[in-house]
């Protein structure tokens, strides 16, 4: 195979822009686990003016994740978000107006390898986002283990990342005025399993927690689908029933995050690398499903809830796909 190098003669933008993503990628693949070696270090080696500060401080602000979070305005007007947001580029398109007055919870889809779409429009500063929802906050809620780590999750919230506990999503969706919303990225790390590049399949039928919390708390629910999010990367075939799916499967439910066998292109050559494709990103916010409080929903009420859900869901995607380069005879498959 031959290996096609970046050309010397590129823009001072388009290398901005890579730089942005680079960053991103080794932060949250390696600084996580980095964050925790060097805490441990610390301790092995005693430095204890250092770390039993730290630790104390952990131990009382352990459930901020939980409690809407402490994000910087300053870390996320950075302007290497707007490279970020560039590179791919990321589209944010709104189909309906939402009212300031309530709070909403936004599922998100297709998780994809890294939910990009998910971060650049939810949690920085550069998205239109501010634009389209006037009046309104945004809560991305990702993994609670992402606040495990010491240091690290000091980044993570600063950017506006918040705990997917169900005390978490409440805590946004219940704040008195309303203008609050809660993104969540349904299919999570199963679904991250499926994401190759031309299939639009969905972890979602077993996903009922979300409506619980919205009949409980009367937040309206809003399909959420992120067009280009499975064409960012390449992924190891690893069909259902195959000795890879079978191992991924076992580590997830282990770990609880999933390890997709994924590459795209590097740095300074387009053949293989941790670098996303530059390719389009078009999240569509779909129209609001309004939701009744009800504060003991029975099974029957979060099922038929669940499935108008669903049924929004493919309204949108088939609504849009034709928009955003999805053929006509592709289907959205709900697992």
């Amino acid at each position: 195979m031959k290996v096609e190098f970046a050309p010397l003669n590129i823009p001072l933008a388009r290398r901005l822009q890579t730089v942005a993503v680079l960053q991103w990628v080794l932060y949250f693949i390696l600084l996580g686990q980095m964050s925790i070696a060097i805490t441990v270090m610390l301790i092995i080696h005693n430095y204890w003016f250092l770390y039993i500060p730290y630790l104390t401080w952990l131990y009382f602000d352990w459930h901020t994740p939980e409690q809407g979070g402490r994000r910087s305005s300053w870390i996320k007007n950075w302007t290497l978000w707007k490279h970020f947001k560039d590179y791919f580029p990321i589209h944010l398109i709104k189909t309906q107006d939402l009212d300031p007055s309530h709070n909403y919870i936004f599922g998100f889809h297709p998780h994809g390898i890294l939910a990009v779409g998910a971060f650049g429009n939810f949690s920085t500063n550069y998205s239109d986002f501010k634009e389209l929802f006037p009046g309104f906050t945004s809560y991305l809620h990702v993994l609670p283990l992402w606040f495990w780590c010491p240091v690290f999750r000091e980044y993570v919230m600063s950017i506006g990342l918040v705990s997917v506990s169900k005390k978490s999503v409440s805590y946004v969706v219940s704040k008195e005025g309303g203008g609050n919303i809660s993104v969540i990225v349904l299919g999570g790390a199963k679904e991250s399993l499926d994401a190759h590049p031309g299939k639009s399949t969905l972890f979602i039928r077993q996903r009922k927690g979300f409506v619980k919390i919205a009949l409980t708390h009367g937040a309206s629910l809003v399909p959420v689908f992120s067009f280009g999010e499975n064409e960012l990367f390449k992924q190891v075939d690893n069909p259902e029933g195959s000795w890879i799916r079978t191992v991924q499967d076992k580590l997830q439910k282990i770990m609880g995050f999933a390890l997709p066998l994924f590459h795209a292109r590097g740095v300074f050559q387009y053949n293989f690398g941790l670098m996303p494709y530059r390719k389009a990103i078009h999240t569509v916010v779909g129209r609001p499903i309004p939701v009744r409080q009800i504060l003991h929903p029975t099974e029957e009420q979060i099922e038929e809830l669940h499935q108008t859900y669903m049924e929004e869901l493919t309204k949108l995607f088939e609504e849009h796909k034709g928009k955003y380069g999805i053929p006509e005879h592709e289907t959205l498959v709900l697992k």
